[in-house]
């Protein structure tokens, strides 16, 4: 990766945030001072960040699939026993 030559023979996706963070750490005093950077080049390396929110959305929408499930079958069974009597 600190190449720049990415898997097609081009400039590597994440080799500008590389480069970023390389010059910060060569001239910082401290690492934490290029924490920023660091976090930007390893979301574009795994994109973790993306994958969370993702996760959280789609464990929200089954929630709420389950909750509308739930409440059609508590309906359902309220009508059927409106009937029985």
């Amino acid at each position: 990766m600190a190449s720049g030559w990415g898997i097609t023979g081009n400039k590597g996706r994440c080799y500008d945030f590389w480069v970023d963070f390389s010059e910060c750490m060569s001239g910082c005093r401290e690492p934490k001072d290029c924490a920023l950077l660091r976090e930007d080049y390893l979301e574009c390396l795994h994109h973790a960040k993306e994958f969370q929110r993702r996760n959280r959305i789609y464990k929200e929408e089954q929630r709420q699939i389950r909750a509308a499930a739930r409440k059609t079958k508590e309906e359902a069974e309220e009508g059927g026993a409106n009937t029985h009597r």
